[in-house]
């Protein structure tokens, strides 16, 4: 997604339309559910563990290893 869509979901989420605000909203979450897995897949292609990754995100290395450790990419490194 390009960073002016980004924006302008953001700006949206502060709509005083409630509806149109919930879109955007949810629409960020999808976005950001998507950056992180791709940061994620780079990170373990480069050898970076799970504990650092873990670190970034503000979770347990559990919860991240949860999360992403099923998918084929996740068990490099």
């Amino acid at each position: 997604m390009e960073v002016d869509k980004l924006a302008t979901l953001v700006g949206q989420a502060g709509d005083d339309d409630p509806l149109k605000a919930l879109y955007a909203a949810a629409e960020i979450r999808h976005e950001a559910e998507r950056i992180e897995a791709v940061q994620v897949r780079r990170a373990r292609g480069r050898g970076v563990p799970w504990a650092l990754i873990a670190e970034a995100l503000g979770v347990s290395k559990q919860a991240v290893h949860k999360k992403y450790g099923g998918h084929p990419w996740s068990k490099r490194g």
